[in-house]
């Protein structure tokens, strides 16, 4: 057998098992998304949200509209956190004030920096002035339904569980490129980490929403322990779990606002991304880039024709992916004809997540270590 025949086979084999996978995540998301109702606590304890700010996204004070329109039976404190007093993320908080001057929001604006994380340093500064208990993070292009709070709560007060996290879809939120962006998320991101939590191999904790309590936060060293760690979410969980505790995964979705308005905006975000997940997961990370059929379908039938057949099956079973998650998160972030270029996109991201050492974040140029933690390359270098 020559060795192209052999490649062949290789390039083949793994469509094939491409195409499967893609089924089976299909599947996994039916079974697994909606299908819990919201059960409210009695009595529902005080919260406070905490929401580190940086900058005006295009639909920022519509996200934080949704957090202090909850349907939620117990006390609420919102923090805006901001290192900047310039920032612009303010104008949407004033607003905010303005229109609902009953809800008790607290605005922290410190530029004290703790860490070479950005957001991580925010938090330090904000949690002094949270005066509940339970804590609920979020980002900022973070956007809920009125019963996530109750939802998210309900799920902490589960007998062993230390910490919430809440998968999300993606929502384009400036122009075609935001939404080419949003359809990875939804259409890769999504699905994979639903068959993780299937399979049980995935245990994730995600920026979209961190819920613990003070203790928690306390016993793992509180924010300032992951002040150097560019996956600061990935760690809290780490972090949770040292001790027997569980991080749940409520059965439902939030929406991730993308903001990318450029190509380039898009390929820095998503090797940040990637090479931040490479580094943690360097195994996950591989397994996730070769269940991606369609590269190796296009390459096994530029070899033999015999391997079109798998370009079509791998067609239909990405769209039946695409399908079943915008059903259950009834949105469509983009058009599916756009998959096979977005399939394209994701696995050329997926090569220069290996190539690639530092990323740039919020303007600076970050080396991540084995260990997630970051360092500013600039003054590595110095």
């Amino acid at each position: 057998m020559t060795t192209i025949a052999i490649l062949w086979i290789m390039l083949a084999a793994l469509s094939v098992a491409g195409v499967a996978y893609q089924c089976a995540s299909a599947i996994a998301v039916w079974r697994t998304l909606g299908t819990a109702e919201a059960v409210a606590l009695d009595p529902a304890p005080a919260v406070t949200l905490l929401k580190p700010l940086h900058g005006l996204e295009p639909q920022l004070a519509a996200n934080l509209g949704g957090f202090v329109a909850q349907d939620y039976a117990g006390a609420q404190q919102i923090v805006f956190g901001v290192s900047d007093a310039d920032d612009a993320a303010l104008a949407a908080v004033a607003t905010l004030r303005a229109v609902h001057p009953g809800v008790d929001i607290a605005t922290i604006v410190d530029d004290e920096r703790h860490g070479s994380n950005a957001k991580v340093s925010n938090l330090v500064n904000m949690i002094g002035a949270a005066k509940h208990d339970v804590l609920v993070i979020t980002d900022s292009d973070i956007a809920v339904c009125t019963d996530y709070l109750t939802r998210v709560v309900a799920a902490l007060a589960l007998p062993g569980v230390g910490a919430v996290t809440c998968l999300y879809h993606g929502r384009g939120d400036a122009g075609g490129w935001s939404r080419l962006a949003a359809q990875g998320i939804s259409y890769g991101f999504l699905p994979s980490v639903v068959m993780g939590l299937r399979l049980g191999l995935a245990e994730p904790c995600m920026g979209s929403t961190i819920a613990l309590t003070r203790e928690t936060l306390d016993a793992i060293g509180g924010f300032a322990a992951f002040a150097d760690i560019l996956a600061d979410d990935h760690a809290i969980g780490v972090a949770v779990r040292v001790p027997g505790l569980h991080v749940a995964v409520p059965a439902f979705t939030v929406a991730h606002g993308c903001v990318e308005a450029s190509l380039s905006a898009l390929i820095a975000h998503e090797t940040r991304w990637n090479v931040t997940i490479r580094r943690l997961d360097p195994w996950g990370y591989l397994g996730h880039g070769l269940v991606n059929p369609l590269p190796f379908a296009l390459a096994a039938a530029a070899i033999h024709p015999a391997a079109w057949p798998l370009i079509a099956a791998t067609v239909v079973a990405r769209s039946a992916v695409a399908v079943a998650v915008d059903r259950i998160t009834r949105t469509r972030p983009g058009p599916y004809w756009w998959l096979p270029a977005r399939d394209i996109l994701t696995f050329g991201l997926f090569i220069a997540g290996f190539l690639v050492q530092s990323v740039d974040w919020r303007g600076s140029r970050l080396r991540v270590a084995r260990d997630g933690s970051i360092t500013d390359k600039a003054n590595a270098d110095a």
